[in-house]
């Protein structure tokens, strides 16, 4: 009998909590106008949080409006400064898929890449000790691929010199990643993966600074290997391009303990 009543008594908490008022939203009856203008302050005093909500309940509420065009633009730029980079590139690929031909659309596409940006801005302080083999620079390249498009398209956009000029911090930091890397398997003895990665950095990056020490790995790793060769060619293109490398000392290559300090 205790456990019908304990059962009833739960059962009547549940209904009563089902019986409780929703939650009032002061929005329900605002115009399209008066929600996009209150997320754009909501958005202007950094309240992103409170401007996101706003700006989704807008195109939920008005979906065919010119706010709410408006709206999907905005609700990325909110996600990527409230840190939701993720999002906010989401938001970025919808507008672009919706409105292709939209006036603003280019800075869809420059938003698209600053939030790749964002996500890989701290790229080479990433680098240290653990096995940088199985890094993965995508944000990096999807950055570059979204600047580039952007630069392609619009090349008259007032976004595109500073998209090219990220475009050409991205590709140094590409190389440099790969560098590393070759570095990374020089000192753990794979000569042949090495040399193969400063190949790549030459093949891909040629204009970088990284350049200059992937033609170093690819001489030193040459030599362990004995393909005396290729060692050769890779020494004539570091000397041809680089004459005055810290890593040549006159006409040969410096010594294999000493050229460490460098790295």
């Amino acid at each position: 009998m205790r456990r019908i009543l304990a059962f009833l008594m739960a059962l009547s908490l549940i209904s009563g909590c089902g019986l409780m008022p929703d939650q009032i939203d002061e929005t329900k009856n605002w115009s399209a106008s008066k929600l996009y203008y209150t997320a754009k302050e909501a958005l202007g005093e950094g309240n992103f949080e409170n401007a996101i909500k706003l700006f989704e309940n807008l195109e939920a509420r008005y979906p065919y409006g010119a706010y709410a065009q408006q709206a999907q633009l905005e609700v990325a730029y909110a996600y990527y400064k409230d840190n939701e980079p993720a999002s906010a590139i989401a938001a970025c690929e919808r507008f672009i898929k919706l409105h292709p031909n939209h006036p603003h659309v280019d800075y869809a596409y420059y938003l698209r890449g600053l939030a790749n940006f964002v996500v890989d801005e701290t790229f080479l302080a990433r680098f240290g000790d653990q096995d940088m083999s199985d890094r993965d620079p995508k944000s990096a390249r999807e950055a570059f691929d979204a600047f580039q498009q952007l630069a392609n398209r619009f090349p008259d956009s007032k976004y595109t010199p500073d998209a090219l000029a990220r475009m050409k911090y991205l590709v140094n930091s590409m190389a440099a990643n790969e560098v590393h890397v070759a570095r990374y398997y020089y000192k753990r003895g794979a000569f042949v993966a090495a040399a193969n990665r400063g190949k790549y950095v030459l093949e891909h990056y040629q204009q970088a600074p990284a350049v200059e020490e992937a033609l170093v790995v690819m001489v030193r790793s040459y030599e362990k290997l004995g393909m005396n060769d290729l060692r050769d060619d890779a020494h004539k293109v570091l000397k041809l391009n680089f004459p005055n490398s810290p890593y040549i000392t006159g006409d040969l290559l410096i010594k294999d303990k000493d050229w460490w300090k460098f790295w």
